[in-house]
């Protein structure tokens, strides 16, 4: 058994899903039941500099290795994802565009592979189903996902829509902005989001996550709620729902 390996207790022939998220600072993993439910402790691995294809594959083919045994994978992308292809990539590199990342990422694990945006993939993970839900994810950049009654608005970018001072969400708020202007007015600029991410969609809950959601140091309205990162991949377990 491996050291990361929780106890397995499942009955033979139950379906394992390697679950994958690919962030701008890290790649992680975990194996989940056919109900979502963890079989393994995450694993994760720094984003391979610069982040090509390539070097991020064989990052999550040494993730699979290490978390054992299973019969499909969903990956969460950080950019706009059509039937398993990448379009967008702002915060990897540029041959990410149009690269069918299930198709290739099954070929080298030997197993089906459902690719979808990460935000979608953290969403999945903590919605409840009812009314205007948004989820927004504060990490290298911003990712955002918008679900009616559980059902996913598909290719939601609102991180490269104007925000504030001819500046989208993501470059106010991504990880570069943080690091420049300090938590302080980042926070500032989080609050203001808030407000206006409301205006915009009149949603009945928001959803913050991403790995800088916990440098969020005001008190949140009633309806916004800071969800853990892991959410990112617990809701693969969501693309094998049909």
């Amino acid at each position: 058994m491996l050291p990361n390996q929780l106890n397995m207790t499942e009955k033979n022939g139950t379906i394992r899903t390697l679950t994958v998220d690919i962030g701008g600072s890290g790649v992680k993993a975990m194996i989940l039941d056919k109900a979502g439910n963890p079989l393994t402790e995450r694993s994760r691995v720094e984003t391979p500099q610069p982040p090509k294809p390539d070097a991020i594959i064989e990052a999550i083919t040494h993730l699979a290795t290490e978390q054992g045994e299973f019969e499909r994978v969903s990956v969460g992308f950080p950019g706009v994802v059509t039937n398993g292809v990448t379009k967008t990539a702002v915060n990897l590199d540029p041959d990410w565009i149009g690269l069918d990342l299930a198709t290739k990422l099954s070929e080298r694990l030997g197993k089906p592979v459902r690719v979808a945006n990460d935000a979608d993939i953290q969403g999945y993970g903590a919605i409840s189903g009812k009314g205007v839900e948004l989820v927004i994810t504060l990490g290298t950049g911003f990712g955002s996902a918008l679900f009616v009654e559980g059902k996913l608005v598909p290719n939601l970018e609102a991180g490269h829509h104007p925000f504030r001072k001819k500046d989208t969400y993501e470059e106010q708020l991504g990880r570069v902005a943080l690091e420049k202007v300090g938590k302080k007015k980042w926070n500032s600029r989080v609050k203001k989001a808030i407000a206006s991410l409301e205006h915009l969609f009149n949603y009945d809950c928001l959803y913050i996550g991403g790995g800088e959601a916990k440098k969020i140091n005001f008190e949140l309205p009633h309806n916004v709620k800071i969800v853990p990162n892991v959410n990112g991949l617990l809701g693969g377990i969501a693309l094998w729902k049909e």
